[in-house]
């Protein structure tokens, strides 16, 4: 299985929540194929960010949203 990993972050309306201020702001950095590139990514924006206490960045593991094994949603069987 290949574990993707999605890099994103913006601007949070308290530094104690992750509540974006602006969704439409978010900034999606990239999808990594492992999660050593993935953090080398979340590093270099988060520390471009660091005088702002409410910009975060995060990093998703994509592989732990989707089993293979799992039925499909309603929605995947639509094609």
């Amino acid at each position: 299985m290949q574990r993707l990993h999605l890099v994103f972050g913006g601007e949070l309306t308290d530094p104690t929540k992750t509540v974006f201020r602006n969704v439409d702001d978010i900034h999606i950095v990239g999808i990594f194929p492992n999660y050593e590139a993935a953090y080398d990514a979340w590093k270099e924006n988060a520390q471009k960010t660091v005088d702002n206490a409410h910009m975060r960045y995060f990093i998703a593991h994509l592989h732990r949203l989707r089993e293979e094994g799992a039925e499909a949603s309603s929605t995947e069987e639509l094609g």
